[in-house]
C-alpha cells in the first residue's frame, strides 16, 4: 500500500482509531494484522517470505541467547546465512546469473539461462537488515531475545517503516511495543505535521521533478548538455524528497500511534564534505554499514592500506544493497573513492585554502566546499539513475555539450512545470534553512489556535493544489 494513495488515506485513520480504542492486550496484535494487510496490498503471497525470515530470526535470537562459545557463533552464522540467502534468491539471483552469462559468452562457453522469473518483494532489503541487526545485537549481548512472537513479528512488520525504513535497531524500537500508547493530542498533531511535510516533499517536489527526470534519463542520447544537467540536478532533489519524504511520513505516522522512529535524513545538501553528506543521508543505513561492516573490518584504526580497503568494501557492498546492477556497485565505489581521496588530501587542501585566505570558519570557504560537495554527489547520482553504463558515460561526456535553451520547449515536460519545480526546490531549501536557524515548527506550535490551524490548513491546501497525483511508487521500494 502506497502512502500516497486513497487506500492509505482510509487505512491509516481506521487503524489509529482502533489502536486507541482497543484494550492494551490487543494493541500489538492489531498492529501486526494491520501491517500484514498493508504489505499484502502489494503482492499478497510475498508475506510468506517475510514470515520465513521472522521465524528464522525469532528462534535464532532465543537459541543464541541460551548458547555460549562456538555454538553461539554457529547459530548466529546460520541465521545470517539463511536470512541473506532469501535476499540473494529474490534480489541477486539474476544479477549473478546474468554476470556469469556475460563472462561465459565472452569466453565462448555454453550459456544456461534460467526460465523462472522472480519478482523482488518490495522492501526486502530493509526488513532483511532490520532482522539481521536484531540477531547480531542479541549475539553481542546488547539486546535481550524477544520471547513473545507477536511482538517480535510486529517489530519487523511495523507498517510505517516496513518497506523503506528507517532501518531500526531493536534497542530503539522493540521495547516500545511493550509500552502503553494512549491518545495524546499534541503528539498526534506533531505526527500529522511531520506527515504533511513528507507529503509536500513527495507530491509537490519529487513527483513533479520526476516528470522531467524520467523523460531525459529514458533516452539521454536525445537530449543536449543543458537538459542532461537540469535532469541530473532535478534527480538529486527528486531522490532526496522522495526518500526523505517517505521517512517523514513513516516517522510521523509512527508518532501518531505513539512510537518514536530514528531520524533518517538531516538536510544532506547543506553538507560541506562527502563525509558530512554521508552522516546526513540515509542515516539508518549508513550507521548500519558502519556498525556491522566497517567497524568489524577494523574501521579506521588500521594501517592506511587496510583503511582504504575497509572504505571501498563498505561502500561497494552498500552500492550492491541498493540494486542488483553494476551501476549501483560503481556508484557505491565512487563514493568510497571520494572519501578515501578526501581523507588523504585533507591537510593539503587545508593548506591550499589557507594560501587563498580561506580559513576554516570563513563563509567563502564554506560556500566553495558546499558547491563542490553538491557537484561531486550529483556526479554519483548519474550512475545511480542511469539504466546502463553506456547511458551514464554518455551523460558524463555530454553535460557541457550544447546548451540550447530552445530544446527544452520540445520536451513532454511542459514549460509550466519548470517554475513549479524550481519553486518547490526553493521552498524546500528555504524551509529547511528556516527550521535550522529559527526553529519554525516550535514557533508554529506556540501560536494561538486561531493562527496555528489556518497555517496547517494552508499547507494541506498547498499540497492538494500543487501535488502530482499519479500514485507514483517511492523510489526506494525497489530496494
Amino acid at each position: 500500500m502506497l502512502f500516497n494513495s486513497l487506500e492509505f488515506a482510509v487505512f491509516f485513520p481506521v487503524v489509529c482509531a482502533l489502536y486507541f480504542l482497543v484494550p492494551r492486550s490487543l494493541k500489538t496484535p492489531l498492529l501486526l494484522v494491520a501491517s500484514c494487510g498493508f504489505y499484502m496490498a502489494f503482492i499478497p503471497a510475498y508475506i510468506l517470505i517475510l514470515f520465513t525470515t521472522i521465524l528464522v530470526d525469532y528462534f535464532a535470537g532465543i537459541w543464541i541467547e541460551r548458547s555460549a562459545g562456538p555454538r553461539k557463533k554457529r547459530l548466529l552464522w546460520i541465521s545470517i546465512v539463511v536470512t541473506c540467502l532469501i535476499l540473494f534468491v529474490f534480489k541477486y539471483f539474476y544479477f549473478f546469473t546474468d554476470t556469469f552469462a556475460m563472462i561465459s559468452t565472452a569466453a565462448g562457453w555454453p550459456v544456461w539461462e534460467p526460465a523462472l522469473k522472480i519478482i523482488l518483494p518490495i522492501g526486502l532489503s530493509f526488513h532483511t537488515f532490520q532482522s539481521l541487526s536484531y540477531v547480531i545485537e542479541v549475539y553481542r549481548g546488547e539486546q535481550k531475545a524477544e520471547r513473545d512472537f507477536i511482538t517480535y513479528a510486529t517489530y519487523v512488520m511495523f507498517f510505517p517503516q516496513l518497506v523503506a525504513g528507517p532501518i531500526e535497531r531493536p534497542q530503539n524500537l522493540l521495547h516500545q511495543f511493550h509500552e502503553v500508547h494512549g491518545f495524546d493530542h499534541d503528539r498526534v498533531v506533531s505526527g500529522l505535521r511531520r506527515m504533511a511535510w513528507g507529503f509536500f516533499k513527495k507530491l509537490v517536489v519529487a513527483d513533479r521533478l520526476a516528470l522531467y527526470v524520467n523523460d531525459v534519463y529514458a533516452a539521454p542520447h536525445h537530449h543536449n548538455g543543458l537538459q542532461l544537467t537540469i535532469a541530473t540536478v532535478f534527480f538529486a532533489y527528486q531522490i532526496y524528497c522522495d526518500f526523505s519524504g517517505y521517512s517523514d511520513i513513516a516517522i510521523g505516522s509512527a508518532r501518531v500511534l505513539g512510537f518514536k522512529l530514528m531520524e533518517n535524513f538531516d538536510r544532506p545538501y547543506q553538507s560541506t564534505s562527502i563525509s558530512e553528506f554521508w552522516r546526513r543521508w540515509h542515516i539508518s543505513l549508513s550507521t548500519w554499514f558502519r556498525d556491522y561492516v566497517y567497524f568489524p573490518l577494523g574501521g579506521s584504526k588500521v594501517a592506511r592500506s587496510k583503511w582504504v580497503r575497509n572504505i571501498l568494501i563498505t561502500f561497494g557492498v552498500s552500492g550492491l544493497w541498493h540494486g542488483a546492477a553494476w551501476t549501483y556497485v560503481a556508484w557505491g565505489l565512487l563514493n568510497g573513492v571520494y572519501l578515501v581521496f578526501g581523507g588523504m588530501t585533507k591537510d593539503f587542501r587545508d593548506r591550499c585554502m589557507g594560501v587563498f585566505g580561506l580559513g576554516h570558519a570563513t563563509l567563502p570557504r564554506r560556500f566553495v566546499m558546499w558547491i563542490t560537495t553538491f557537484i561531486l554527489i550529483g556526479v554519483t547520482w548519474i550512475l545511480f539513475r542511469a539504466a546502463t553504463f553506456s547511458d551514464a558515460w554518455y551523460i558524463f561526456t555530454h553535460l557541457f555539450a550544447g546548451w540550447d535553451l530552445g530544446a527544452i520547449k520540445t520536451q513532454n515536460f511542459q514549460l509550466k512545470h519548470f517554475p513549479a519545480a524550481i519553486l518547490g526546490i526553493a521552498l524546500l531549501e528555504g524551509l529547511q534553512y528556516a527550521e535550522n536557524r529559527w526553529r519554525v515548527s516550535q514557533k508554529l506550535v506556540s501560536l494561538p489556535s486561531v493562527a496555528r490551524w489556518p497555517a496547517y490548513a494552508s499547507v494541506v491546501v498547498f499540497v492538494i493544489l500543487f501535488g502530482v497525483y499519479q500514485s507514483a511508487q517511492f523510489i526506494y521500494f525497489q530496494f
